[in-house]
């Protein structure tokens, strides 16, 4: 029997990062999902270390390894290997293999996809730590750093923990409700949906596809009678790996590079989707009052300063 979902998981030099994800991914973490009704398939980009199927053999997952068979810079050929390998009625892809998944995220999603066979389903990104990756690293925040905090937390007894020492990531907005959201690093669809869209263009060929997970949000947001669905209270944690975009001390010019492999491949400057909406779900953590009614823009500098040395005394075990 087909599962309700297949998740295809892009994994390349992941080796501390792969075990989370798929532990965020598994049963029974995975919350109101039966272990029978969805798989997982990584694709292995060309890793000098490939993961190994033993090394997961006690997460209970239906879990399939592949190895991209041409591995380049780009993960596309890699999605598309894992994508024609599923066998869900519903796929969904994580192009970032270094992401830990919200203890409800798959079940919110298979639960918003039954509003419409044109539904398209998008996580919020969010990075560990205090701040965006690419200023905090600049402080120290590092691998241990991080490792220092998820031991804390406890996240895998309670993965909800994880908004409480997390932000919002550039492409989600400042609250729960901005519309302005440009990507989706856990998007789900319909199987005959994706292969309308044709999947992620194989014309994204920088380090990490540049803009091509931007470009499918976008796609699928504007194909006529699409449903897009922000999901409310779920989301994805984006580890510190050194990722080309997330964790660069230079994203001006990268964002720049990226912009202009947009516009070659599509022959127009890149803008985000100017569609409405619609939000699936609920809070099962206490959402920060910021995250509600205002992004950090409303505060003031010195309160900002102070929510910036409270969190890194916690971090820290200083507090």
């Amino acid at each position: 029997m087909e599962p309700d979902l297949s998740i295809v998981v892009i994994a390349f030099n992941n080796s501390r990062e792969l075990p989370r994800t798929l532990h965020s991914l598994s049963p029974p973490y995975q919350r109101g999902i039966a272990r029978e009704n969805y798989e997982v398939i990584v694709v292995d980009n060309g890793s000098r270390e490939p993961p190994q199927a033993a090394a997961f053999a006690d997460l209970s997952l239906n879990l399939r390894l592949l190895r991209c068979q041409a591995p380049v810079a780009s993960p596309v050929a890699a999605i598309h290997q894992g994508l024609a390998a599923a066998r869900g009625r519903h796929w969904a892809v994580m192009i970032d293999g270094a992401r830990l998944a919200s203890p409800g995220l798959l079940a919110l999603a298979l639960e918003a996809l039954q509003l419409s066979p044109r539904a398209v389903v998008g996580s919020r990104g969010r990075y560990l730590g205090p701040g965006r990756q690419s200023i905090t690293m600049r402080f120290g925040y590092n691998q241990r750093t991080e490792d220092n905090l998820l031991a804390r937390c406890n996240w895998e007894r309670d993965g909800y923990r994880l908004f409480a020492h997390s932000v919002f990531d550039e492409s989600s907005g400042l609250t729960w409700f901005d519309a302005d959201v440009t990507e989706s690093n856990a998007l789900f669809m319909a199987r005959e949906l994706w292969r309308e869209l044709g999947g992620y263009d194989e014309g994204f060929q920088l380090p990490g596809g540049g803009l091509v997970n931007l470009d499918l949000w976008k796609r699928a947001c504007e194909a006529p009678g699409s449903l897009p669905i922000l999901l409310l209270g779920e989301a994805t944690f984006h580890q510190f790996h050194g990722g080309v975009a997330t964790n660069s001390s230079d994203q001006i010019r990268g964002w720049l590079q990226h912009c202009d492999d947009y516009a070659r491949v599509r022959g127009q400057p890149y803008e985000p989707p100017r569609i409405p909406l619609r939000y699936w779900g609920t809070f099962r953590h206490r959402p920060a009052r910021v995250e509600l009614v205002g992004g950090w823009r409303s505060l003031g500098p010195r309160r900002i300063r102070a929510l910036a040395r409270q969190h890194w005394r916690r971090l820290s075990g200083k507090a």
